[in-house]
Parts: C-alpha cells; sequence; structure tokens
C-alpha cells in the first residue's frame, strides 16, 4: 500500500511542470501560419512554373498533345 501511494505521488509529481520550453508570442496564432503557407505556396508556384518551361522546351518537332484515352463524361 505504501509502495502504491509513492507511486502515485512520483507520478503527480512528475506530470506537473512544464513539458518543454516556451514558445514566443511572435510563433503562435494565425498569422505566422499563414505567412507561411504564403512562402510555401509561392514556393511551389516557382517549382512549376520552371517544370512548365521544361516541358514546353521539351514538346518541339513532332511531339503532339494528345487526348486522354477514355474520355470522361461519355458512354
Amino acid at each position: 500500500m505504501r509502495s502504491l501511494s509513492v507511486a502515485l505521488a512520483v507520478g503527480f509529481l512528475v506530470a506537473c511542470g512544464v513539458v518543454g520550453s516556451p514558445i514566443p508570442p511572435e510563433n503562435v496564432g494565425v498569422t505566422p501560419t499563414i505567412e507561411k503557407q504564403k512562402k510555401r505556396d509561392a514556393s511551389e508556384a516557382h517549382q512549376r512554373e520552371a517544370v512548365e518551361s521544361q516541358v514546353e522546351v521539351e514538346l518541339q518537332g513532332q511531339d503532339v498533345n494528345l487526348p486522354p484515352l477514355r474520355p470522361v463524361g461519355t458512354r
């Protein structure tokens, strides 16, 4: 009985307190999240433009964009 109460007391003491380091208020909230998303979207758009410019250069000569093999919406 005594060991159980000691184990519970130690468990409660360990559970109390700070889990990690404090977070500055500039990094909490909606604004930082929106800024991160804008940066990510801008980098993705830049990468997409780079890929599209490479694809346009590669499709020269006899290469033709063909329609899909199975058209959507027809029977």
